[in-house]
This record gives C-alpha cells, structure tokens and sequence, in this order.
C-alpha cells in the first residue's frame, strides 16, 4: 500500500473545532470576555475564534467576514479597556507579506467547560 491510502483524512475546520471542544458543555453566550485571563488563541479557518481562559474555552463565531478567518495570518484585536466584545473588530494580516486581508465582526461569547465527572457511588 502507498502513502496515500494510510493517510488520515484532513479534518475539516468544524471538525477541529468539535474535536477541541470534545468533553465541553456549551454555557450561555456572553457579549464580553476579560482577556487578561485569555492564554491562547487560535482561529479555525472560516469559522470561528477559541480562547482559551484558564478551564474555559471561549468560542466565537463570528456575525460578519469570517471568511477571512485565516489560521495562517495574524490577528490584529484593538479592544476597549481589559474587555474583547462582540461590537469589537479583529483585523486579519497577511503573515508573510503583512498586508491586510480582512475584517472581522466578532459575534457573542459562547463558553465551554469540562463535564465534570460524577462520583461513583
């Protein structure tokens, strides 16, 4: 057999992303979150941008220009104060040639946290 037919298919990016949050319970949208506490960040192309803050992972998918969500490029977030909001603009910029390539309306907050594990009785 050939290096092909052992290959894994390629995870689409709504594939990655519920792989991340697998063992995660989705809680109630919020319209901010505190970044001081934000870690990591990552973008899944086209769909959405994860913070992570301590135990919870925040999800947004944005209202508008989430198609230029580009895990490859760089994300410009110019927030008010300590607080990333979904009236806030995230800027996507070219990595290698540093040019802007597009906007992004960050919609609401969507946060998830491990089930916690019942005790047995």
């Amino acid at each position: 057999m050939g290096v092909a037919a052992d290959a894994k298919p390629r995870l689409t990016p709504e594939q990655k992303l519920e792989k991340a949050l697998e063992g995660r319970v989705a809680g109630k949208p919020v319209n901010c979150i505190y970044m001081p506490r934000v870690i990591n960040t990552r973008i899944y192309d086209k769909t959405a941008i994860v913070y992570e803050a301590g135990n919870t992972i925040w999800v947004n998918r944005p209202d508008s220009g989430a198609s230029s969500l580009d895990d490859d490029d760089i994300m410009l977030t110019t927030p008010w104060g300590s607080q990333l909001c979904n009236v806030d603009i995230v800027r996507m910029i070219d990595r290698t040639v540093g040019f802007w390539r597009g906007s992004v309306g960050l919609g609401q907050f969507v946060p998830y946290t491990k089930v916690k594990a019942e005790k047995a009785s």
